[in-house]
């Protein structure tokens, strides 16, 4: 009797360094927010009803929160928020070890940033990003930090609500995050996306990298550069962001999803996904498979569809496979926390288009 068929193991992805990039090659848009950490005490906690390792959304009783921050304790800046995240990521340049924010809240890249600080590092700001921020001291903190981090940054600068910023509240190994996005949500396309000046960059780009989040905040600029894109046989990313995305902005999501070139979601993600379009299935490899065949607009470029699952395989489909790749080892004593793995995992794979 002939022996069973062993499954096979899953692959390990090669990864080669790649050729030097030009200027503005890769574009983001997304919700920019200022990342504001520091060591606070419990005390400080319990003023703002906060729990020691938590992740919420600002609230009334928040609002003085982050100014207090800043004057009590020492504070570290970094620019965030998902999509400027994985355009840093993709743009970092040879800093050293030491220069990395270990300590640093939010969105920020914690480990995942020691495997992509290499990749782009020549010419500087290859990477162009647009987002709301306000007109205020925050603001200027945030436009600061972004060209520290080599970005090219061109925020829509409105004075109606103030910068989005996320606190990270942070009590011995625990942080509890704060987020008020605030101008993050004011983006008007026909105020910057459609100024000639700004269009350039984006027809300049040849890599366009937008997290799911944008699409609760203007959903007609997603799709305008997913257009363009598409148009020009150029290519076009999404990230799934979060499960409420699918559900809750699901005619978004699907209008932009016949563009979409490179799709990157979670398990979490993909799994909700998958209830909403009906795929009648929870395995992941099935569900990578689904999402991989559905319309498409520009022919000439496959889907490629990402899914990562933490320590597990990552899954990725194209239109002849799906393939498990294994995450490499890590030491878990080494992670500072996760936050912002998964912008930093789009960065990478970003960078290497």
């Amino acid at each position: 009797m002939a022996a069973a068929e062993e499954e096979p193991k899953p692959k390990k992805l090669k990864v080669e360094e790649p050729p030097a990039l030009s200027e503005n090659i890769l574009f983001g848009m997304g919700n920019p927010l200022l990342d504001i950490s520091a060591v606070v005490d419990k005390d400080f906690l319990d003023k703002y009803s906060l729990k020691p390792n938590d992740q919420i959304l600002a609230e009334e009783k928040h609002k003085e929160l982050f100014d207090e921050l800043v004057k009590k304790f020492k504070v570290e800046y970094h620019a965030g928020g998902s999509t400027q995240n994985s355009i840093k990521v993709a743009q970092v340049n040879d800093k050293s070890l030491s220069e990395i924010p270990w300590q640093s809240g939010g969105s920020d890249l914690v480990l995942s940033l020691l495997r992509a600080q290499w990749m782009i590092q020549q010419p500087h700001k290859a990477a162009t990003f647009f987002g709301c921020i306000g007109i205020d001291k925050f603001g200027e903190i945030l436009k600061k930090k972004a060209a520290e981090a080599h970005v090219d940054a061109h925020y829509y600068e409105q004075n109606e609500q103030p910068t989005g910023t996320c606190a990270a509240c942070i009590t011995g190994g625990n942080r509890s995050l704060v987020a008020n996005l605030a101008a993050a949500n004011c983006y008007k396309k026909e105020k910057h996306l459609d100024m000639e000046k700004n269009w350039m960059l984006v027809d300049k780009a040849r890599v366009y990298y937008i997290a799911g989040f944008f699409l609760t905040v203007s959903p007609e600029s997603v799709l305008k550069v997913a257009h363009h894109a598409s148009e020009n046989n150029r290519i076009f990313t999404l990230n799934l962001s979060a499960p409420f995305i699918s559900q809750f902005y699901k005619e978004s999501l699907m209008k932009v999803m016949p563009f979409v070139d490179i799709l990157f979601g979670n398990e979490m993600e993909a799994a909700t996904f998958a209830r909403e379009q009906g795929f009648e299935t929870e395995d992941i490899k099935e569900i990578a498979r689904k999402t991989q065949a559905l319309p498409k607009v520009n022919s000439k470029r496959q889907r490629i569809v990402i899914f990562t699952q933490g320590r597990e395989d990552t899954i990725l489909a194209t239109e002849s496979e799906v393939t498990a790749f294994a995450v490499l080892d890590q030491d878990q004593t080494e992670i500072v926390d996760t936050n912002g793995a998964g912008d930093a995992f789009v960065g990478g794979t970003d960078s290497f288009i």
